[in-house]
C-alpha cells in the first residue's frame, strides 16, 4: 500500500473542511468550519449564504490544514475534491479551488462521491472492517443501504422514497419549535421522553423492500401537533421527539438487519450524519450484536462531513489510479453505482 499524502476538500453543503490524510489512514489534520450560526436564523441551510461562506473559507481552511499537517502544498501527491451530490454552488466552490491547486502543482485531482466519503469514514477508524459489508449511511440528504462487496464493488440495496431520515429529525424539530440544527436538539430533548408514549407508524412498505419512506411518519407528527392544538390536548414534547425518533430508528435498524442477513456480510458499518445520533448507534449495535454481525461507527466527529472521509476514499481511488480531468463539474445529484 502506498503512503499517498492526499489533500481532501469538502464543500457540499454548509461546512467548508480540508484535511491532510497519509495512507488513507493517519489524519494529520481535518479542519472544518461550520456555518451553523449564519443558517441558524434561518431554520434551514440557505443554499446562496453557504456558497458565499465557502468563497471565504476555502483559503483560510486550507491553509490551516497544510499548518496543522506540517506540510507544504510541493509534498502532496493528489488533491481530492466532492463533486456531487449536494448543493451545486457549494460544491463549485470547492471545486474550482481543488481543480487550480491540482493544475498548479501538477498533481493528479480525485472526484470524490460524497456518500462514498461517509462510507469510508468508517475505514479511517477501521482501515481492517471485514469486507463485504452493509453499511446503512444517514444524513440530512440521504438514507441509503448499500452493500461494499470490495473497494471495488459496491451497489445501492435500498434508499428512501422521499424524506431522507435527517431531513424528517429537522422538520420535525421544527415543527417543535427547536432550534437549528434540528437533529441533535431532538435527540436532547427525546431523552427526557417516553419512546412508547405515542404509538406513531412504521412505513415498512411492500415485503421484502430496502426502500425507507419518512414522509408519512412526518406528517403523523405534524398532524398529532395539530389535532392536540385543536383540542386544548396537552402535549409534552419530549414525548413525541422519542416516540418520533423510536418510529425512525425501529425501521432503520430492522431493515440493515433484513439486508445484512439476505446478503450474507461480513459486518455492518453505520455513517452518516445522522449516524452520531446514539439512540441509533445503541440500537444498531444491540440488534447486530444479537446477529452475531460485527458492528463498526466512526467517532461522531467523523460522522458529519468533513474532508478527512473524503480523503480516505481517494485514497482507494489513488491506489487504481482513478483521476479525474480537469474539466470535472459539479453534479448535485450525483448518483452512487
Amino acid at each position: 500500500m502506498e503512503p499517498a499524502t492526499i489533500l481532501a476538500i469538502e464543500t457540499s453543503c454548509d461546512e467548508t473542511s480540508a484535511a491532510v490524510v497519509i495512507g488513507g489512514r493517519e489524519i494529520r489534520s481535518n479542519i472544518v468550519a461550520s456555518q451553523i450560526a449564519s443558517h441558524r436564523r434561518f431554520g434551514g441551510v440557505v443554499p446562496e449564504i453557504a456558497s458565499r461562506h465557502h468563497m471565504e473559507n476555502i483559503v483560510p481552511v486550507v491553509a490551516e490544514a497544510l499548518e496543522v499537517a506540517g506540510l507544504s502544498f510541493y509534498e502532496l501527491d493528489a488533491v481530492a475534491v466532492t463533486y456531487g451530490p449536494g448543493l451545486v454552488g457549494a460544491l463549485l466552490v470547492g471545486l474550482a479551488y481543488a481543480k487550480s491547486l491540482a493544475y498548479a502543482l501538477d498533481k493528479p485531482l480525485i472526484g470524490v462521491h460524497h456518500l462514498l466519503g461517509h462510507i469510508y469514514a468508517g475505514f479511517l477508524q477501521y482501515p481492517e472492517l471485514p469486507l463485504p459489508a452493509v453499511c446503512l449511511v444517514v444524513s440530512g440528504g440521504h438514507t441509503n443501504l448499500v452493500y461494499l462487496e470490495s473497494h471495488t464493488r459496491r451497489r445501492i440495496l435500498g434508499s428512501t422514497r422521499d424524506d431522507a431520515a435527517g431531513e424528517a429529525f429537522d422538520k420535525v424539530a421544527r415543527v417543535l419549535g427547536l432550534p437549528y440544527p434540528g437533529g441533535p436538539e431532538l435527540e436532547k430533548l427525546a431523552r427526557e421522553g417516553d419512546p412508547r408514549a405515542v404509538s406513531f407508524p412504521r412505513a415498512w412498505l411492500e415485503e421484502g423492500s430496502l426502500d425507507f419512506s419518512f414522509s408519512g411518519l412526518k406528517s403523523a407528527v405534524i398532524n398529532y401537533l395539530h389535532h392536540a392544538q385543536q383540542t386544548g390536548a396537552e402535549v409534552n414534547p419530549a414525548d413525541v421527539a422519542a416516540s418520533f425518533q423510536a418510529a425512525v430508528v425501529e425501521v432503520l435498524v430492522t431493515k440493515t438487519i433484513q439486508a445484512a442477513r439476505r446478503f450474507n456480510a461480513c459486518s455492518i458499518l453505520l455513517a452518516g450524519g445522522v449516524a452520531a445520533n446514539g439512540f441509533l448507534r445503541r440500537e444498531l449495535a444491540a440488534a447486530a450484536r444479537e446477529a452475531a454481525l460485527p458492528f463498526f461507527c466512526p467517532e461522531p466527529r467523523l460522522c458529519t462531513d468533513n474532508a478527512a472521509m473524503i480523503a480516505c476514499a481517494a485514497y482507494y481511488q489513488y491506489l487504481l489510479r482513478d483521476f479525474a480531468p480537469l474539466d470535472l463539474n459539479a453534479i448535485p445529484d450525483l448518483p452512487l453505482y
